[in-house]
């Protein structure tokens, strides 16, 4: 990339938009040496989209396809190009509910991160407080990740742990841990944007 391109980010999500939002704050705040380019989104009344309006941050929805859990081949084609004519160095998905395969992995590889509410390996999948609760863990926390073919298992970039008390409700735990994510997200990204994220195997090292 040009040093003197400014590095640029583009935000897939499904939701209210909560970790775009922080991300999107960090970069106004000069916290995160970045600049949102694109926010796509595979629901047509996200809140997501609202938010980069906001922001006055390019925002549409593309269809997601025929498929409930993932893109399909037409609907990856239509995210890639948008994303590519975007120019966007980095792929952040902010509650993204749709799987990403093959030539999308593929056109974007090793430059997709996703955040997810738990301490990985542990807790995969949805709900992931839920699951922290039932299971009567007393850490549990979100990690920013890699993404590659597989769910919720890619190299680990950061994590940050978040108390389970005896008192939580699955709702005022996902609260919690939903302001742990947006300290840790910005501050992964910018990593990655400053080019301080090495991988070595499934290692991710950061370099001062």
């Amino acid at each position: 990339m040009n040093s003197e391109r400014q590095f640029r980010i583009g935000v897939l999500g499904s939701g209210k938009g909560s970790n775009f939002v922080a991300l999107a704050e960090a970069c106004a705040a000069g916290i995160l040496p970045a600049s949102i380019a694109v926010v796509l989104s595979d629901v047509a009344d996200a809140g997501i989209l609202k938010r980069a309006g906001e922001f006055n941050i390019p925002a549409r929805h593309i269809p997601p396809g025929k498929f409930r859990t993932k893109l399909d081949e037409e609907a990856e084609r239509a995210y890639a190009a948008a994303l590519q004519q975007a120019q966007v160095d980095l792929v952040a998905l902010a509650g993204f509910m749709r799987i990403l395969k093959g030539e999308f992995i593929k056109a974007f590889q090793g430059r997709i991160v996703n955040i997810h509410p738990s301490l990985l390996p542990s807790f995969p999948g949805l709900d992931a407080w839920k699951q922290a609760l039932e299971h009567g863990v007393k850490v549990t926390g979100c990690s920013v990740h890699f993404v590659d073919a597989t769910v919720d298992a890619g190299p680990i970039i950061g994590q940050q742990a978040v108390p389970v008390l005896d008192e939580d409700t699955p709702e005022c735990l996902h609260q919690r841990i939903q302001v742990a994510e947006h300290e840790l997200y910005p501050k992964c990204v910018a990593a990655l944007a400053r080019g301080q994220i090495q991988l070595r195997g499934r290692r991710v090292i950061w370099r001062t």
